[in-house]
């Protein structure tokens, strides 16, 4: 196979997972061998398979794929190229990505870049012309796995593979989250929201409602409730939520306090349960796609929805929240509303860019809980600060 746009060779490469079962491919993007990329043409992570048909630029910017090599289960990738306008943050926060096959030519009027231009800016590693068709089932069946890919010896990928580590008990949100406060949105509520990695679909649909003051991951929620908002957001984000008990803590606060609405998504949706005293545990293989089915309890109805998760809520362990929608693949908690205090979540992406969008009513609902907590009209440009 041909290189960057049919001008030089690809050298071969090897996939290896930590079970030692090996992919033959190609390199393509960053080359792991360059400096601050390991040195030692071996990029490592935690392998996941994602089932999307489009916006795989959406998918590599999420920030919460710090610490994992996404796998695209679609064929061709990259066929519509890049463009600034698709990014969900400043830069991708992944591993590396697998693909079948890279389009080196891409065909749309928006594009400004080819895949492959962009991964090299970015310094993201990648592997093309790998059976991603076995790979997905291997990984459906034997469970999410770190895994080495490159240009090394196959024994040099399998030592990496086997040292490498899962997400499993890390916290990556540290990695992610703004340093900063950022204001965005013009609405007319005031909206704090926690950045645990937070995306670019979220502040807009969030910024059509409210001014909203982005926050650190580490802000307290005294911190929170000083900037007398008229509701808080818990964001998506990476990594494994019993690795954040200090943040579970400051959520706890917010709830036992009652005086404020609260909306969780993805992570968010998981730290507010565990906020609540539900555990979470580790998927398979995680729901990671543009199409699943989830069932709304309250109306019957069935949406179709876009995932990006390892983790889950326990079914049993919510015991001061009610479930409000379920996954209809395996059963997995997808939304719950809290009794006694004005927080509600769910598990996938209502906000999701390209889509669906199915579950966009969900930020209404957001919206009619922040008037019915008797929330006022935002005069000012920026939310009140502590």
């Amino acid at each position: 196979m041909t290189g960057r746009n049919g001008t030089a060779p690809r050298s071969d490469a090897l996939l290896v997972l930590a079970d030692g079962e090996v992919f033959e491919g190609e390199a393509m993007g960053a080359d792991p061998a360059a400096p601050g990329l390991g040195g030692e043409g071996i990029a490592t992570g935690e392998a996941v398979f994602n089932t999307v048909l489009s916006g795989y630029q959406e998918v590599l910017t999420d920030p919460s794929y710090a610490g994992q090599v996404i796998a695209f289960t679609y064929p061709h990738i990259g066929n519509y190229g890049v463009n600034p306008t698709d990014d969900e943050a400043v830069r991708p926060h992944c591993r590396g990505i697998i693909v079948r096959a890279l389009s080196d030519r891409p065909s749309s009027w928006r594009s400004t870049a080819t895949l492959e231009e962009f991964l090299v800016r970015h310094g993201i590693p990648g592997i093309t012309g790998v059976d991603t068709r076995r790979l997905t089932r291997h990984l459906r069946d034997k469970g999410t796995m770190p895994c080495a890919f490159g240009t090394a010896s196959e024994s040099d990928l399998l030592r990496a593979a086997q040292a490498a580590d899962a997400t499993d008990g890390h916290d990556l949100v540290s990695a992610v989250t703004t340093p900063k406060i950022i204001v965005r949105g013009n609405g007319r509520y005031r909206v704090v929201a926690y950045d645990f990695g937070i995306k670019e679909a979220m502040l807009r649909q969030l910024g059509e409602l409210a001014t909203v003051t982005v926050v650190t991951a580490s802000t307290t929620a005294e911190q929170v409730l000083a900037m007398e908002p008229d509701g808080v957001f818990l964001s998506n984000g990476p990594g494994d939520p019993a690795a954040l008990p200090g943040i579970t803590a400051e959520i706890e606060k917010l709830t036992a306090a009652g005086t404020v609405p609260v909306f969780g998504i993805c992570l968010g949706h998981q730290l507010l349960a565990a906020a609540l005293g539900a555990t979470t545990y580790k998927l398979p293989f995680g729901h990671h796609g543009g199409n699943h089915p989830v069932r709304r309890l309250a109306t019957g109805r069935v949406e179709i929805t876009s995932q990006n998760h390892n983790y889950a809520v326990a079914e049993g362990s919510l015991e001061s929240a009610d479930v409000t929608h379920v996954n209809l693949n395996d059963g997995v908690i997808e939304g719950l509303r809290c009794r006694d205090t004005p927080a509600f979540s769910v598990q996938y992406h209502p906000e999701a860019g390209p889509g669906p969008h199915d579950a966009r009513y969900l930020f209404e609902e957001f919206r009619l809980l922040m008037d019915h907590l008797g929330a006022t009209p935002n005069t000012d440009s920026e939310m009140r600060s502590a």
